[in-house]
């Protein structure tokens, strides 16, 4: 009987990305999974709040600032018009779904 397995990966984008106020921001994550998400911590230590999930879905709550796109095996998190308040870790979240026997 076949089944099917999920992992979750997040990592942390190590290089500092450099944010202008009032401009727009691309952020890119490149990997091998079905589905990507994007997490946001801005405080270390504290639980990272979800801007995007499955691709381009933004939770209720979080600006309409923050978009995402795939294309191929890259995840891009855009935020349009900077805010002081953006100033965060950003994570890029993947799904990665396998078949087992």
């Amino acid at each position: 009987m076949a089944g099917t397995s999920r992992r979750s990966l997040a990592v942390p984008l190590s290089l500092p990305v450099s944010m202008s106020l009032q401009q727009s921001t691309l952020i890119c994550c490149r990997g091998s999974n079905n589905a990507y998400g994007w997490f946001q911590q801005k405080v270390p230590g504290t639980a990272p709040v979800t801007v995007i999930y499955a691709d381009s879905s933004r939770p209720s709550g979080i600006p309409s600032r923050f978009s995402g796109s795939t294309s191929s095996s890259t995840a891009t998190l855009t935020i349009t018009g900077v805010q002081a308040e953006d100033e965060a870790v950003y994570f890029c979240g993947g799904e990665d779904s396998s078949s087992s026997a």
